[in-house]
C-alpha cells in the first residue's frame, strides 16, 4: 500500500443562505454563521454582498454567479464543492433560487448528488402575502412575468380561472403595464401592492386593479414592488358586475381599442354582455359630456 496515497476527499455542501430584503437587522445569526464558516460565497450581485459581508464584518472570498454566467460560473462553482469546499449562495435580497438563476445552481448540485442546505429567512413574496389582507391559505407564486406584451398577456389569460391567491414581482418600470394588462384580464379585483419592504419607505396599498392604475397615473412608480392579485374563488359565485365591465371597456379604449373591439373584449373577458357594456359606456361618456 502507498502510504504516501491522498485520501478521498469528502464533497462541500451548498448553503442556501437568505438575506435581509431592506432591513440589515433582519439577518439570522445562522445565516451570519454559515457565510463565515463556508470556504467560499456565491453571489448574484458582488457589490451587494460586499457590502452586507463588511456590515457583518466577515472577510470571505466572494465569486460571481448571474444570470449572464450562470453556465460557466455554475460549472465551477460545482467543481470547487465536489472537491471538498463548502459553497454558501445568496442572492441581492431574500431567498436564494426563488425567480433568480440559484435555482439551475440547485438543479446541478442536485444531479450531481451535492447535499444542499437551506438556512431560511426573508421572502418577499411571503412577507407581502401576510400583509396583503387576502386569502393566504392557498396562494401560487408566479414572480415576474414575460416583459413581452403577447407573453404576459397569454400567461394571465391562463391564470383567469385561478382560485387562489396569486403573486407576483414587478419592476418600477413595467408596474404600469403589468397592472392595466391584469386589469384587462382579470376584471377589477382586489389586489395589495407593496414597495420598498423592511426598507424606510416602505408601503402596502390596498385597491382594486383599477384604483392601482390610476393611483400610478398620478404617482409615478419608485422601489421594487410585490404583488398580491386575489384569486377567483375570493370574488364568490355572484353574477358578473357591470361595473367591472365598464372599468375593462374603458381601459381598453385608453389603450386605443376601438368603442366596440373594447366592449367586445371586455364582454370575453367578463362574461358580461356586450350591449349591457356598450350602454354602460355610452351612458358614461354622455354623463363626462354634460
Amino acid at each position: 500500500m502507498d502510504v504516501n496515497m491522498d485520501p478521498i476527499k469528502q464533497a462541500g455542501k451548498l448553503y442556501l443562505v437568505a438575506t435581509p430584503i431592506g432591513n440589515l437587522g433582519d439577518i439570522s445569526v445562522r445565516a451570519s454563521q454559515t457565510l463565515s464558516h463556508s470556504d467560499f460565497i456565491a453571489a448574484e450581485d458582488t457589490r451587494v454582498t460586499r457590502k452586507l459581508l463588511a456590515h457583518l464584518k466577515i472577510k470571505k472570498q466572494v465569486v460571481s454567479y448571474h444570470r449572464h454566467n450562470r453556465e460557466q460560473s455554475g460549472g465551477e462553482i460545482l467543481a470547487r464543492i465536489t472537491s471538498g469546499e463548502d459553497c454558501a449562495l445568496v442572492t441581492d435580497a431574500g431567498l436564494p433560487g426563488i425567480s433568480d438563476p440559484g435555482e439551475d445552481l440547485v438543479i446541478q448540485c442536485a444531479k450531481a448528488g451535492v447535499e444542499i442546505i437551506a438556512i431560511p429567512g426573508p421572502c418577499a413574496a411571503v412577507t407581502a402575502l401576510v400583509v396583503s389582507g387576502l386569502p393566504t391559505g392557498r396562494f401560487i407564486f408566479e414572480g415576474f412575468l414575460s416583459t413581452a406584451r403577447k407573453g404576459r398577456l397569454d400567461r394571465l389569460t391562463e391564470l383567469k380561472n385561478e382560485k387562489r391567491t396569486m403573486v407576483f414581482y414587478e419592476a418600477p418600470h413595467k408596474l404600469m403595464r403589468t397592472l392595466q394588462d391584469m386589469l384587462q384580464v382579470f376584471g377589477d379585483r382586489r389586489t395589495a401592492i407593496s414597495r420598498e419592504l423592511t426598507k424606510i419607505y416602505e408601503e402596502t396599498l390596498r385597491l382594486t386593479l383599477s384604483e392601482a392604475v390610476s393611483h400610478f397615473e398620478n404617482t409615478p412608480p419608485r422601489g421594487e414592488f410585490t404583488l398580491v392579485v386575489e384569486g377567483l374563488t375570493a370574488r364568490g359565485d355572484k353574477e358578473p358586475n357591470l361595473s367591472d365591465g365598464l372599468t375593462v371597456a374603458r381601459e381598453l379604449i385608453k389603450q386605443g381599442l376601438s368603442v366596440k373591439d373594447a366592449v367586445k373584449e371586455a364582454s370575453d373577458i367578463t362574461g358580461i354582455p356586450k350591449n349591457a357594456i356598450y350602454g354602460a359606456v355610452i351612458s358614461a361618456t354622455n354623463s363626462t359630456m354634460t
